[in-house]
Protein backbone atom coordinates (compact mmCIF):
# COMPACT_ATOMS: atom_id res chain seq x y z
CA UNK A 1 0.00 0.00 0.00
CA UNK A 2 1.00 3.43 -0.79
CA UNK A 3 2.25 5.95 1.58
CA UNK A 4 -1.09 8.27 0.05
CA UNK A 5 -3.63 5.40 0.38
CA UNK A 6 -2.11 4.58 4.31
CA UNK A 7 -2.45 8.28 4.70
CA UNK A 8 -5.98 8.10 3.16
CA UNK A 9 -6.90 4.98 5.47
CA UNK A 10 -5.81 6.86 8.79
CA UNK A 11 -7.82 9.54 7.98
CA UNK A 12 -11.23 7.64 7.46
CA UNK A 13 -10.17 5.84 10.49
CA UNK A 14 -10.46 9.31 12.03
CA UNK A 15 -13.45 9.67 11.00
CA UNK A 16 -15.00 6.82 11.75
CA UNK A 17 -13.56 7.32 15.55
CA UNK A 18 -14.98 11.08 15.82
CA UNK A 19 -18.55 9.63 14.33
CA UNK A 20 -18.88 7.38 17.71
CA UNK A 21 -17.59 10.13 19.73
CA UNK A 22 -20.36 12.43 19.66
CA UNK A 23 -22.65 9.81 20.86
CA UNK A 24 -20.13 8.18 23.49
CA UNK A 25 -19.26 11.71 24.84
CA UNK A 26 -22.31 13.05 25.27
CA UNK A 27 -23.91 9.79 27.06
CA UNK A 28 -20.90 11.45 29.62
CA UNK A 29 -21.89 14.88 29.24
CA UNK A 30 -23.55 16.86 31.59
CA UNK A 31 -25.09 13.88 33.13
CA UNK A 32 -21.86 12.39 34.78
CA UNK A 33 -19.21 15.17 34.17
CA UNK A 34 -19.47 18.38 32.92
CA UNK A 35 -17.95 19.58 29.58
CA UNK A 36 -14.69 21.29 31.34
CA UNK A 37 -14.20 18.97 34.13
CA UNK A 38 -14.44 16.42 30.95
CA UNK A 39 -11.94 18.08 29.12
CA UNK A 40 -9.28 18.31 32.29
CA UNK A 41 -9.31 14.37 32.20
CA UNK A 42 -9.11 14.49 28.09
CA UNK A 43 -6.12 16.46 27.66
CA UNK A 44 -4.29 15.18 31.14
CA UNK A 45 -4.63 11.98 30.60
CA UNK A 46 -3.16 11.98 26.64
CA UNK A 47 -0.35 14.42 27.90
CA UNK A 48 0.27 11.30 30.16
CA UNK A 49 0.19 8.61 27.29
CA UNK A 50 1.97 10.98 24.67
CA UNK A 51 5.03 11.23 26.81
CA UNK A 52 4.83 7.90 28.06
CA UNK A 53 5.33 6.73 24.38
CA UNK A 54 7.85 9.60 23.83
CA UNK A 55 10.17 7.80 26.58
CA UNK A 56 10.08 4.55 25.68
CA UNK A 57 10.57 5.21 22.13
CA UNK A 58 13.59 7.38 22.62
CA UNK A 59 15.20 4.65 24.93
CA UNK A 60 14.82 2.00 22.36
CA UNK A 61 16.47 5.02 19.95
CA UNK A 62 13.30 4.92 17.63
CA UNK A 63 12.78 8.55 17.81
CA UNK A 64 15.67 11.23 16.81
CA UNK A 65 17.74 13.76 19.04
CA UNK A 66 16.30 16.70 18.35
CA UNK A 67 15.12 19.68 19.95
CA UNK A 68 12.27 22.51 18.96
CA UNK A 69 14.22 25.67 17.60
CA UNK A 70 13.37 28.77 19.40
CA UNK A 71 11.67 30.23 16.56
CA UNK A 72 9.32 27.43 15.94
CA UNK A 73 7.90 27.78 19.66
CA UNK A 74 5.34 30.37 18.85
CA UNK A 75 3.99 28.24 16.64
CA UNK A 76 3.79 25.04 18.93
CA UNK A 77 2.24 27.37 21.06
CA UNK A 78 -0.13 28.25 18.78
CA UNK A 79 -1.13 24.38 17.47
CA UNK A 80 -1.53 23.87 21.68
CA UNK A 81 -4.05 27.17 21.89
CA UNK A 82 -5.70 26.42 18.43
CA UNK A 83 -5.36 22.11 18.41
CA UNK A 84 -5.73 21.66 22.41
CA UNK A 85 -7.25 24.42 24.19
CA UNK A 86 -9.84 26.24 22.39
CA UNK A 87 -10.66 23.45 20.02
CA UNK A 88 -11.74 21.05 22.85
CA UNK A 89 -13.38 23.77 25.83
CA UNK A 90 -15.87 24.87 22.66
CA UNK A 91 -16.28 21.40 21.41
CA UNK A 92 -17.19 19.27 24.76
CA UNK A 93 -19.13 22.38 26.26
CA UNK A 94 -21.16 23.14 22.91
CA UNK A 95 -20.97 19.02 22.60
CA UNK A 96 -23.18 19.10 25.86
CA UNK A 97 -25.55 21.96 25.03
CA UNK A 98 -26.43 20.49 21.41
CA UNK A 99 -27.41 17.14 19.59
CA UNK A 100 -24.71 14.86 18.33
CA UNK A 101 -25.80 14.97 15.03
CA UNK A 102 -25.94 18.07 14.65
CA UNK A 103 -22.53 18.99 16.49
CA UNK A 104 -21.63 16.62 13.70
CA UNK A 105 -22.40 18.50 10.82
CA UNK A 106 -21.55 21.87 12.38
CA UNK A 107 -18.01 20.38 12.31
CA UNK A 108 -18.48 20.22 8.37
CA UNK A 109 -17.49 23.89 7.92
CA UNK A 110 -13.99 23.40 8.25
CA UNK A 111 -13.24 21.98 5.08
CA UNK A 112 -14.28 25.86 3.82
CA UNK A 113 -11.82 26.92 6.34
CA UNK A 114 -9.30 25.16 5.75
CA UNK A 115 -9.73 25.89 2.27
CA UNK A 116 -10.12 29.68 2.30
CA UNK A 117 -6.87 29.87 4.81
CA UNK A 118 -4.82 26.99 2.66
CA UNK A 119 -5.24 29.78 -0.19
CA UNK A 120 -4.20 32.54 1.79
CA UNK A 121 -1.35 31.55 3.72
CA UNK A 122 -0.01 28.29 1.82
CA UNK A 123 -0.85 29.87 -1.55
CA UNK A 124 -2.25 26.35 -2.00
CA UNK A 125 -4.15 25.59 -5.69
CA UNK A 126 -7.40 24.62 -5.70
CA UNK A 127 -8.67 23.02 -8.67
CA UNK A 128 -12.12 22.84 -10.02
CA UNK A 129 -12.95 18.98 -8.77
CA UNK A 130 -11.84 19.93 -5.29
CA UNK A 131 -14.62 22.64 -4.72
CA UNK A 132 -16.73 20.52 -6.56
CA UNK A 133 -16.72 17.51 -4.25
CA UNK A 134 -16.77 20.13 -1.36
CA UNK A 135 -19.74 21.76 -1.96
CA UNK A 136 -21.40 17.79 -2.58
CA UNK A 137 -20.14 16.84 0.82
CA UNK A 138 -22.05 19.63 2.36
CA UNK A 139 -24.98 19.19 0.28
CA UNK A 140 -24.82 15.59 2.05
CA UNK A 141 -24.23 16.95 5.43
CA UNK A 142 -26.89 19.55 5.18
CA UNK A 143 -29.74 16.81 3.94
CA UNK A 144 -28.38 14.78 7.66
CA UNK A 145 -28.96 17.79 9.69
CA UNK A 146 -32.37 19.10 7.57
CA UNK A 147 -33.84 15.64 7.36
CA UNK A 148 -31.97 13.08 9.91
CA UNK A 149 -33.16 12.62 13.48
CA UNK A 150 -31.36 13.74 15.89
CA UNK A 151 -29.86 11.61 18.89
CA UNK A 152 -30.11 12.84 22.12
CA UNK A 153 -30.97 15.97 24.23
CA UNK A 154 -30.16 19.90 22.98
CA UNK A 155 -30.28 22.05 26.40
CA UNK A 156 -29.24 25.00 24.53
CA UNK A 157 -29.00 24.03 21.13
CA UNK A 158 -28.38 27.56 19.34
CA UNK A 159 -25.15 28.01 21.63
CA UNK A 160 -23.89 24.77 21.44
CA UNK A 161 -24.00 24.63 17.97
CA UNK A 162 -22.18 28.31 17.89
CA UNK A 163 -19.44 27.00 20.06
CA UNK A 164 -18.85 23.42 17.82
CA UNK A 165 -18.73 26.16 14.84
CA UNK A 166 -16.06 27.89 16.70
CA UNK A 167 -14.44 25.00 17.42
CA UNK A 168 -14.28 24.21 13.84
CA UNK A 169 -12.62 27.40 12.99
CA UNK A 170 -10.03 26.30 15.74
CA UNK A 171 -9.28 23.59 14.25
CA UNK A 172 -9.18 24.25 10.79
CA UNK A 173 -6.07 27.01 12.06
CA UNK A 174 -4.76 24.16 13.74
CA UNK A 175 -4.40 21.76 10.05
CA UNK A 176 -2.71 24.68 9.07
CA UNK A 177 -0.46 26.06 11.74
CA UNK A 178 1.43 22.22 12.48
CA UNK A 179 1.68 21.38 8.85
CA UNK A 180 5.05 22.89 9.02
CA UNK A 181 6.19 21.43 12.38
CA UNK A 182 5.60 17.83 10.74
CA UNK A 183 8.03 18.36 7.28
CA UNK A 184 10.60 20.10 10.28
CA UNK A 185 9.86 17.38 12.92
CA UNK A 186 9.57 14.17 14.33
CA UNK A 187 5.66 13.39 15.36
CA UNK A 188 6.53 13.02 18.74
CA UNK A 189 9.52 15.71 19.01
CA UNK A 190 6.42 18.35 19.18
CA UNK A 191 3.07 16.82 19.96
CA UNK A 192 4.52 15.99 23.72
CA UNK A 193 4.97 19.62 23.42
CA UNK A 194 1.73 20.59 22.12
CA UNK A 195 -0.60 18.29 24.28
CA UNK A 196 1.75 19.61 27.65
CA UNK A 197 0.67 23.18 26.66
CA UNK A 198 -2.90 22.49 25.85
CA UNK A 199 -3.39 20.44 29.67
CA UNK A 200 -1.88 23.66 31.22
CA UNK A 201 -4.16 26.11 28.94
CA UNK A 202 -7.22 24.58 29.84
CA UNK A 203 -6.36 23.75 33.29
CA UNK A 204 -8.00 26.25 35.07
CA UNK A 205 -11.33 26.40 33.08
CA UNK A 206 -11.54 22.45 34.43
CA UNK A 207 -10.13 22.02 37.68
CA UNK A 208 -12.58 23.33 39.85
CA UNK A 209 -15.13 21.13 38.06
CA UNK A 210 -12.75 17.87 37.89
CA UNK A 211 -12.56 18.05 41.57
CA UNK A 212 -16.56 17.95 42.47
CA UNK A 213 -16.84 14.65 40.31
CA UNK A 214 -17.93 11.73 42.81
CA UNK A 215 -15.51 9.28 40.81
CA UNK A 216 -16.81 6.59 42.88
CA UNK A 217 -20.28 7.00 42.31
CA UNK A 218 -19.75 6.55 37.93
CA UNK A 219 -21.06 3.62 36.40
CA UNK A 220 -18.57 1.31 35.34
CA UNK A 221 -19.93 1.89 31.07
CA UNK A 222 -19.36 5.51 31.80
CA UNK A 223 -15.54 4.99 32.84
CA UNK A 224 -15.36 2.61 29.46
CA UNK A 225 -16.44 5.76 27.24
CA UNK A 226 -14.41 8.48 29.34
CA UNK A 227 -10.94 5.68 28.76
CA UNK A 228 -12.45 5.77 24.99
CA UNK A 229 -12.65 9.01 24.87
CA UNK A 230 -8.67 9.63 26.04
CA UNK A 231 -7.19 6.80 24.15
CA UNK A 232 -9.30 6.57 21.00
CA UNK A 233 -10.79 10.00 20.01
CA UNK A 234 -7.95 11.51 21.46
CA UNK A 235 -4.26 9.76 21.50
CA UNK A 236 -4.71 7.60 18.44
CA UNK A 237 -6.58 9.83 16.38
CA UNK A 238 -4.08 12.86 16.83
CA UNK A 239 -1.13 9.96 15.77
CA UNK A 240 -3.64 9.02 12.43
CA UNK A 241 -4.09 12.61 11.40
CA UNK A 242 -0.23 13.60 11.82
CA UNK A 243 0.54 10.64 9.86
CA UNK A 244 -2.22 11.53 7.13
CA UNK A 245 -0.86 15.22 7.12
CA UNK A 246 2.77 13.81 6.48
CA UNK A 247 0.94 12.75 2.47
CA UNK A 248 -1.90 14.87 2.55
CA UNK A 249 -2.64 18.57 2.11
CA UNK A 250 -5.00 20.26 4.85
CA UNK A 251 -7.50 20.28 2.49
CA UNK A 252 -7.73 17.06 1.84
CA UNK A 253 -7.47 16.03 5.66
CA UNK A 254 -9.97 18.71 6.82
CA UNK A 255 -13.05 17.08 3.89
CA UNK A 256 -12.82 14.19 5.48
CA UNK A 257 -14.82 15.77 8.33
CA UNK A 258 -17.47 15.28 6.02
CA UNK A 259 -17.34 11.55 6.65
CA UNK A 260 -18.24 12.30 10.74
CA UNK A 261 -22.14 13.15 10.38
CA UNK A 262 -22.08 10.04 8.39
CA UNK A 263 -20.50 7.77 10.72
CA UNK A 264 -22.14 9.66 14.12
CA UNK A 265 -26.13 8.96 12.07
CA UNK A 266 -24.78 4.92 11.18
CA UNK A 267 -23.36 4.65 14.87
CA UNK A 268 -26.67 5.73 15.95
CA UNK A 269 -28.56 4.13 14.26
CA UNK A 270 -26.51 0.74 15.29
CA UNK A 271 -27.53 1.82 18.80
CA UNK A 272 -31.35 1.50 17.53
CA UNK A 273 -31.42 5.53 18.47
CA UNK A 274 -32.11 6.25 14.15
CA UNK A 275 -33.25 4.74 11.52
CA UNK A 276 -32.17 4.81 8.51
CA UNK A 277 -34.44 5.94 5.49
CA UNK A 278 -33.93 7.39 2.03
CA UNK A 279 -32.61 10.90 2.58
CA UNK A 280 -29.73 9.31 4.91
CA UNK A 281 -28.76 7.14 1.67
CA UNK A 282 -28.93 9.71 -0.41
CA UNK A 283 -26.31 12.33 2.03
CA UNK A 284 -24.17 9.16 2.35
CA UNK A 285 -23.55 9.00 -1.70
CA UNK A 286 -23.05 12.72 -1.93
CA UNK A 287 -20.84 12.80 0.94
CA UNK A 288 -18.28 9.90 -0.38
CA UNK A 289 -18.82 11.44 -4.05
CA UNK A 290 -17.35 14.57 -2.59
CA UNK A 291 -14.00 13.10 -0.35
CA UNK A 292 -13.61 10.64 -3.44
CA UNK A 293 -13.23 13.95 -6.08
CA UNK A 294 -11.04 15.84 -3.08
CA UNK A 295 -8.88 13.18 -2.43
CA UNK A 296 -8.08 12.11 -5.58
CA UNK A 297 -4.35 11.96 -6.81
CA UNK A 298 -4.37 13.90 -10.00
CA UNK A 299 -3.11 11.56 -13.13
Amino acid sequence: MSKRNLALLAATFVSIIYGITFTIAKDVMPQYVDAYGFIVFRAGGSTILFWLIWIVLKLNGKVPSEKISRSDFPRVIAAAFFGIALNMLCFFKGLSLTSPISAAVIMVSTPMIVLVLSAIILKERMRKRMITGLILGLIGTTFLILYGKSVGSATNAGLGNLLVLINAISYGFYLIIVKKLMHTYNAFTFVKWIYLLGFLMVLPFGWDVFQTVNWTLLPIPIFWKIGFVVFFSTFLNYLLNLLSMKELSPTTVAVFVYLQPLFATIFAIGLGKDELNGVKIISAALIFSGVYLVTMKKS
